[in-house]
């Protein structure tokens, strides 16, 4: 039976994610010497890195909720809304009088069905944006962390 080989030789990539070991990465990243790179600066660049996608995911999150929130106010304001426009159209007196009534709802409840939908787009464009600008304002920060690195290295 041939032994297989690894093409990363003795080296197992899973072992990249036990937690244990990723816990120690930070201080390892610390200890390594690269000629001219701070390393405590990358590591602080790449932590708030990580807390720029934590904020972005915690406003998407709570978006999210509100959106929901609101699709459920929604819904039951349109029960209510349906319930009471049944006892007014029962109540019409002749079949025109009805189909009037009718007419009339529905075009209401249309009207009431665009504004929500419109209502909730821009609930989730809002929320989108807030997350986006989150992001677009660390990536901003951290262009201008790499090209201050690249100064520094060059006044040495």
């Amino acid at each position: 039976m041939a032994k297989t080989s690894s093409p990363f030789g003795d080296f197992d990539p899973s072992k990249l994610f036990d937690p244990a070991k990723m816990m120690e990465f930070p201080k390892m990243m610390g200890e390594m010497k690269l000629n001219g790179v701070d390393m405590e600066a990358v590591i602080t660049s790449q932590r708030r890195n990580l807390e720029a996608l934590a904020a972005a995911n915690q406003l998407a999150v709570d978006g999210m909720q509100a959106f929901a929130t609101r699709q459920a106010e929604i819904l039951r304001q349109t029960m209510e809304e349906t319930s009471s426009a049944l006892r007014e159209m029962m109540s019409a007196g002749d079949t025109e009088d009805k189909a009037a009534k009718q007419t009339e709802l529905a075009k209401a409840a249309f009207e009431r069905a665009i504004a929500n939908m419109r209502e909730l787009a821009e609930m989730v464009a809002t929320s989108n944006g807030r997350a986006i600008d989150v992001i677009n304002r660390r990536v901003a920060e951290s262009l201008d962390e790499v090209k201050s690195m690249i100064a520094q290295r060059r006044e040495k």
